[in-house]
């Protein structure tokens, strides 16, 4: 019963969130125009992977799929943009596109997948809950701050 009610919590922060129109943290200039066509081609695809593994761990938390969730908090975690095989040039391209605060808070977003997948093995779905509702937050942070220009309905 406690976890259907923070499933229910969780509907009601993101829709919350998402209405809300103050900010979750300080607006940043979105760095869209700052990315390489190879970054921002490799920031899409990681972010669709991200997408389509958030919804599928949605999915598992509220069935109790402790391995589902397992399975896909690992895959988020690994796909960690800076551990991709990114040349020496992309990673200075990338690091001289964005600052250092969407650095910190993308690794911050992976720790917490890890961190998830650990709840999900342990089969705490309490813990599996404040987890995803954690990295859900980070996302719409990020988009906010961000990649406001992609997603107007976050902008301040």
């Amino acid at each position: 019963m406690r976890f259907i009610r923070g499933i229910r919590g969780l509907v009601w922060l993101v829709l919350a969130v998402g209405l809300m129109g103050t900010p979750l943290a300080g607006a940043a200039e979105p760095v869209t125009g700052q990315l390489t066509p190879k970054l921002d081609r490799l920031l899409r695809q990681e972010m669709r992977a991200i997408d389509g593994a958030m919804r599928a761990i949605f999915g598992a938390l509220v069935s109790g799929n402790h391995a589902a969730v397992a399975e896909k908090a690992r895959r988020i975690h690994r796909s960690f943009i800076l551990q991709r095989e990114l040349t020496a040039a992309d990673r200075r391209d990338l690091k001289a596109a964005v600052p250092p605060a969407f650095l910190r808070l993308d690794k911050r977003f992976h720790d917490k997948a890890a961190a998830l997948a650990e709840a999900a093995r342990a089969e705490d779905p309490d813990r599996q809950l404040r987890v995803f509702r954690e990295m859900t937050g980070a996302c719409i942070d990020c988009h906010r701050r961000y990649v406001s220009d992609r997603f107007p309905g976050l902008a301040d």
